[in-house]
């Protein structure tokens, strides 16, 4: 979560999710941040992830130079207080370095509504940020400093999908202010359904019970190996403290989304069009409303019918479902194997781009 300095925060509230998912959704200080064109374009060190084991000591001595703690300076607004004039907070989070060229990664909330927005990397020095892009459906976004190349260590980012329950992981942020905080833990659960600021569902998110506070939004979630698998986003908590339930948006997410907002400022969630609830029957899915002129209604989708499969994967949730289609690009082909009438049915659907 983005903490503020004036308690004016961004907060965590616990969100009931469709389908029996658990999460957390965090509310957004403000709504929209300016998207600013990249210049230069580096990818992380992706294949230089490490795979031997470290201690969390060894870990947090490598990565806490990585780290960085953001300060987002938010809109003035009239001061509540008797004779008050106006004021503005600061949202405090954290973020880490991506590439060489000064590229950080962030969440989307620690900089929305932002006037602007500054970096302090491990050593101590400032750097003013521009927002190169953010994207409020995944709770990403990513800065650019101008900053000596030497001072630019990127953290290697592992494959979210070979990560399992029970494997070790260490958060770093800044939780209350606090830099370099280093907490660890295990994964808890997998493919949790959170919420994002535009309130739409991110699929797949890591849960941990790694202590994640406010501050810590934006930062690197990290197996023993010290590779990025995820970046801390929300907690779900009775109390706004730590309850041991964190949540991290899951890493190959952010490498998809991240390199869409670098090479272009924005980025493209793929569409099939249609509201589905889980069948009763547990066998797939039933299609509730097919949207006029999307990629579903295109293929011949109608309103009842049961998805049961995707490209030969098996849909039994509606969660599982978005989480295939959020795979996707705009443009993507995927064949759907349906259920309608006692009969089965496959249809071939061209993925539109959400709005």
């Amino acid at each position: 979560m983005a903490r503020n300095r004036n308690r004016l925060a961004a907060v965590v509230t616990v969100a009931a999710l469709a389908g029996g998912g658990a999460g957390a959704g965090a509310v957004a200080l403000t709504h929209s941040s300016s998207h600013i064109t990249p210049t230069a374009v580096a990818s992380p060190s992706v294949a230089s992830v490490s795979t031997a084991a470290l201690s969390v000591g060894q870990i947090a001595k490598n990565s806490i130079p990585s780290v960085v703690e953001i300060d987002a300076a938010q809109t003035a607004t009239q001061s509540p207080f008797p004779g008050g004039g106006q004021g503005g907070g600061t949202a405090q989070g954290t973020g880490f370095i991506y590439d060489t060229k000064g590229d950080i990664v962030t969440n989307d909330h620690v900089i929305s509504g932002s006037t602007s927005v500054s970096v302090k990397l491990s050593d101590g020095s400032v750097y003013k940020a521009t927002v190169v892009g953010s994207d409020p459906s995944t709770d990403l976004a990513v800065l650019h400093i101008d900053a000596p190349s030497s001072k630019l260590v990127p953290l290697s980012v592992a494959d979210s999908s070979k990560v399992s329950i029970g494997d070790g992981v260490v958060a770093i942020g800044n939780p209350f202010g606090l830099d370099g905080t280093v907490t660890s833990g295990i994964v808890s659960a997998l493919n949790r359904e959170i919420v994002a600021p535009d309130n739409t569902p991110i699929e797949g998110a890591i849960q941990t019970d790694a202590a994640i506070n406010h501050g810590n939004s934006g930062g690197p979630l990290l197996d023993l190996q010290g590779n990025v698998i995820g970046v801390t986003s929300q907690i779900q908590s009775d109390s706004g403290g730590n309850d041991g339930v964190g949540f991290a948006v899951p890493s190959n997410t952010v490498t998809s989304i991240v390199t869409q907002l670098i090479s272009t400022g924005k980025a493209q969630h793929a569409l099939l069009g249609v509201s589905v609830q889980t069948a009763t029957s547990g066998s797939g899915v039933t299609v509730g409303q097919v949207s006029a002129g999307s990629a579903a209604a295109s293929a011949g989708v109608k309103t009842g019918d049961v998805i049961t499969a995707v490209d030969g994967t098996k849909v039994a949730t509606a969660e599982k479902l978005r989480a295939i289609i959020a795979g996707h690009k705009p443009g993507d082909s995927v064949t759907l194997t349906i259920q309608r009438g006692g009969s089965s049915k496959t249809l071939t659907a061209t993925l539109g781009t959400k709005a």
